[in-house]
């Protein structure tokens, strides 16, 4: 189902008006400056915040529009986010994290041997790398088999090798979960890795002139 946008925000020190699309089984990669409004955009297609004008749509439901009323919560829109900080219970260990809200046990199998941590299966989160901690973050997510993947610069803070895996992983996955996901990165490679659509937002605005003007930057 396409997820459709057309909202706005006021912010500090500008106004949100985003509007764009997105198609299941494709990425949008989302880049742009520190501080543009990428993450309140994450924030408002998930329900935990409301936009004060326009519309979010989903597969035809309306999830937002405060003209009319409609405000459906995080909760019961059915999509998953995967943020930078590892969204892991700590008391809980890893297959049980995974299996949190999970709606098929045959499904947390086969997601944490994909994703290659089924040896982890009984440690808690304190106990394994961040690496290995942001990999079950991913498992859990899928796990809820969700209608929409919204993923905020998730592997920021992860080492190279670890980060090329599972972006890889990711990529893999895209055309098997059909669903339309969102991807909030920093990192220019990776979205042109990742993304069928690559959408610069600065200052809160869609900005295909950033992107041209850091495509055109010289090496360092």
């Amino acid at each position: 189902m396409m997820l459709c946008a057309d909202m706005t925000k006021r912010l500090k020190h500008f106004d949100l008006e985003l509007r764009f699309s997105c198609a299941p089984g494709q990425i949008t990669a989302v880049v742009g400056p520190s501080g543009a409004g990428k993450t309140t955009m994450i924030r408002l297609l998930a329900g935990l915040e409301r936009p004060d004008s326009g519309a979010i749509t989903f597969g035809g439901q309306t999830w937002a529009d405060p003209d009319s009323g409609v405000f459906v919560p995080a909760r019961k829109r059915g999509l998953s986010l995967v943020f930078q900080e590892y969204t892991l219970f700590p008391h809980l260990n890893i297959r049980k994290n995974v299996a949190f809200a999970a709606t098929d046990m045959d499904r947390v199998d086969a997601l944490m041997d994909m994703f290659g941590i089924r040896h982890l299966a009984a440690s808690k989160p304190a106990a394994i790398s961040g690496g290995e901690r942001q990999r079950a973050a991913f498992c859990q997510a899928l796990a809820r088999e969700p209608v929409l993947l919204l993923l905020d610069e998730p592997f920021s803070a992860l080492d190279v090798a670890t980060r090329r895996n599972l972006r890889a992983r990711l990529k893999e996955l895209k055309g098997e979960l059909d669903i339309p996901i969102l991807h909030v990165t920093h990192d220019l490679e990776e979205a042109v890795f990742l993304g069928d659509t690559v959408m610069a937002v600065e200052n809160g605005q869609v900005a295909p002139d950033w992107l041209h003007r850091q495509c055109l930057l010289p090496q360092q």
